[in-house]
C-alpha cells in the first residue's frame, strides 16, 4: 500500500465500487468504496473537510494532512494532488476500465484521433508539421487566416501526421480536410 496516498471521498457515499489507483507510476492498489473506505483490503480510518481555501484537511489513521488538488484530467482519468508539500500523480481505473482491460480491449474508450478540418473558409498561412511526424496533444500544427484573424490549430491528442492535404498560401473551404492523422 502506498502510505502517503490520500483519497478524499465523501463519507456519505454508500455504494460498492472497486477502483484501482496507481500513484506516481508505481504498482497500483485497489480501493473499495463500500460504506467504509478500504485500500488493498485494509480499512482506512479517515475524515476529510474542505477548507475555505479549497484545500482539504484530512485525518487518516491518526495522522493529519493538508491536501490540495492541483490538476484533474477527466479524459485520461488522472489527477495531481499535493499532500503536505509533496506532489503525487494518481491514475484511476474504474470498473469499466478494468473490465475492458480483462477483455483485451483496454484502449477501447480512448479518444479517436480525428483529422484536422477547416472550421470555416480561410487561407492556409503556414503548415507547421510534416508527414510521418509524431505530434503531442497541444502541439501547433497549422496556421489558418480566417476573417482577418490568424488561428493556430493545435493537436487535440497524440498522433502521427499521415498526410497534409493543403499547401501554404492556398484557400480552403469549411470542413475541408487539412491534415490527416493516424
Amino acid at each position: 500500500m502506498v502510505k502517503n496516498a490520500i483519497f478524499v471521498v465523501p463519507q456519505r457515499l454508500k455504494i460498492d465500487i472497486m477502483i484501482k489507483a496507481t500513484v506516481n507510476g508505481k504498482s497500483g492498489f485497489a480501493i473499495n468504496l463500500d460504506k467504509k473506505l478500504t485500500c488493498d483490503n485494509q480499512d482506512v480510518d479517515y475524515s476529510a473537510v474542505k477548507l475555505p481555501s479549497g484545500d482539504y484537511s484530512v485525518i487518516m489513521n491518526g495522522y493529519s494532512y493538508q491536501a490540495q488538488i492541483l490538476k484533474v484530467d477527466k479524459e485520461s482519468k488522472t489527477l495531481v494532488i499535493q499532500i503536505n508539500q509533496q506532489q503525487f500523480e494518481v491514475a484511476i481505473e474504474e470498473p469499466i476500465d478494468q473490465l475492458l482491460a480483462s477483455m483485451g480491449i483496454k484502449d477501447a474508450m480512448a479518444r479517436k484521433v480525428n483529422d484536422i478540418k477547416a472550421p470555416m473558409p480561410g487561407l492556409v498561412l503556414k503548415v507547421l508539421v510534416s508527414p510521418g511526424q509524431a505530434i503531442k496533444k497541444g502541439d501547433p500544427v497549422l496556421i489558418l487566416e480566417a476573417m482577418k484573424m490568424e488561428n493556430i490549430f493545435k493537436a487535440t491528442s497524440d498522433a502521427v501526421v499521415k498526410a497534409i492535404k493543403v499547401s501554404e498560401r492556398t484557400a480552403v473551404e469549411k470542413n475541408e480536410v487539412l491534415i490527416v492523422l493516424e
